[in-house]
């Protein structure tokens, strides 16, 4: 277990633009060449990793699953956080945001009495709109902790809809009746609670069949309503 989980945490170390030696990695982990071989032959069958002869591609969804394999192995969530990408995060939830029919708007700022705001990811779907903060490090954070969290993004998207329609912010749902603001925080491991005061707290595997979900589950959550007069 100890072995695999270095491998994966040198994986990710290595491949932060898509490729790695695989000589570099047997170096990294002190491995012999036939034991590091086998394990990126699992890895390569378990459809985490494409392996070549010299080289290991990583997309970046292949890098998110093996950081959540290594956390898994009991890696410390904040070293294997610290070799992943902000980005990395963000063009995740914008992709599931797109496979699941949404138009996406990634980081997104404005204006709202004088303080100036910054949504990660916002993806619309009439009549919904999905508004995801990316938090790449967060494990079991202390209640009051998350709390914290949660309405910082509750205010964020709260000032999103107040403002709307803004002559600087072209967003579709602009040209909906009515549309409704859903505030969602995006980890990458699965914490003590799916919902924090209503807001869900997805895990980042997990935000696709999520998004799925979302209209079925719009009466439980926490969302911020606006209507659109159109003349």
């Amino acid at each position: 277990m100890i072995v695999e989980r270095n491998v994966l945490i040198s994986l990710l170390k290595f491949t932060q633009n898509g490729t790695a030696l695989i000589e570099d990695v047997k170096n990294d982990t002190k491995l012999s060449g036939a034991v590091l071989k086998s394990l990126l032959g699992k890895l390569q069958s378990d459809d985490m990793l494409n392996l070549s002869r010299d080289f290991v591609k990583l997309e970046t969804e292949d890098r998110l699953k093996l950081a959540v394999k290594a956390v898994s192995l009991g890696a410390d969530i904040e070293a294997v956080s610290s070799h992943l990408d902000w980005q990395e995060f963000e063009s995740i939830a914008a992709a599931a945001l797109r496979h699941n029919g949404y138009v996406v708007y990634q980081n997104l700022r404005f204006k709202h009495f004088g303080r100036k705001w910054e949504i990660d990811v916002v993806g619309c779907r009439k009549p919904l709109v999905a508004c995801v903060d990316c938090k790449d490090w967060h494990r079991g954070a202390a209640p009051s902790v998350m709390r914290r969290i949660v309405e910082a993004q509750a205010n964020r998207v709260s000032a999103l809809a107040d403002v709307l329609p803004h002559s600087s912010l072209k967003l579709e749902c602009t040209k909906w009746s009515l549309a409704r603001f859903v505030p969602i925080v995006m980890v990458l491991m699965q914490g003590r609670f799916p919902f924090c005061e209503n807001v869900p707290v997805v895990p980042v595997l997990k935000l696709q069949d999520f998004l799925h979900q979302l209209p079925l589950e719009m009466d439980s959550l926490r969302s911020f309503q606006k209507e659109f007069v159109h003349l």
